[in-house]
């Protein structure tokens, strides 16, 4: 049996570097953290240094979403800490997507594109965005914009990732939040999903936060998430 722990990321969703190491002495086991606005705000490039101190996997996700010049040096400065992972918008556009791609070109720092986020509805998409693509038709045409324009992989919720899954090249990293544990309230997580049917729909890696973090007893629930993940 494959062992997918180590394509489970853990959200460290805390607002300061105390918390965040807390959590890293508390679940050792734990290879890949995701260090998200709150706390990168609170902490800044001192969380990263900690995280590659313990020879930790990166997911910093800023979802960077600007003018093509100011998004490419942002990742240049990513780059440089060694993350692994670095999101950006993909409806920031073509330009903004392409400066991204070259910004880290020649790092380990792969680029992924947050396609629409987790809490949004199609029903918001469609009254509240303006958008007039169905929910997974939009979801589609910006991956496929972002494998195009050489963008590494795409963040996405489950519903999407058989779609996704059959209609991009097998190296393209879906990358899917909204992942919750069957006895889990979904909270604003509109479109979520347990962590064996996102693996079994194509998924690389499951970002999971707060089903971890908010248990009881944490380390029986990310060994939980991860006995799940390969059942």
């Amino acid at each position: 049996m494959e062992n997918r722990a180590s394509q489970i990321i853990v959200a460290l969703d805390v607002p300061t570097l105390k918390e965040a190491i807390f959590w890293c002495d508390r679940l050792p086991q734990v290879e890949f953290w995701k260090v998200g606005l709150e706390l990168f705000i609170g902490a800044g490039k001192e969380v990263l240094a900690e995280l590659k101190q313990r020879n930790k996997k990166i997911f910093l996700d800023l979802k960077l979403h600007d003018i093509p010049n100011t998004v490419a040096k942002a990742c240049e400065v990513a780059a440089s800490y060694g993350v692994d992972f670095l999101t950006v918008h993909g409806s920031g556009g073509k330009p903004m997507l392409k400066a991204a791609a070259k910004a880290v070109s020649g790092s380990p720092t792969q680029i992924l594109a947050v396609t629409i986020l987790t809490s949004i509805s199609a029903k918001e998409l469609d009254l509240d965005l303006k958008i007039p693509l169905a929910l997974n038709d939009y979801v589609l045409y910006l991956a496929q914009m972002a494998e195009e324009i050489g963008i590494n992989g795409v963040v996405c919720s489950p519903l999407e990732l058989k779609e996704l899954r059959s209609r991009l090249k097998s190296n393209f990293l879906l990358v899917t939040p909204g992942i919750r544990l069957p006895q889990d309230n979904p909270g604003d997580q509109q479109r979520a999903m347990n962590p064996n049917q996102a693996i079994a729909s194509g998924a690389n890696y499951l970002v999971i936060g707060r089903s971890i973090l908010k248990a009881k007893n944490p380390e029986a629930a990310w060994q939980e998430c991860v006995e799940i993940s390969q059942s």
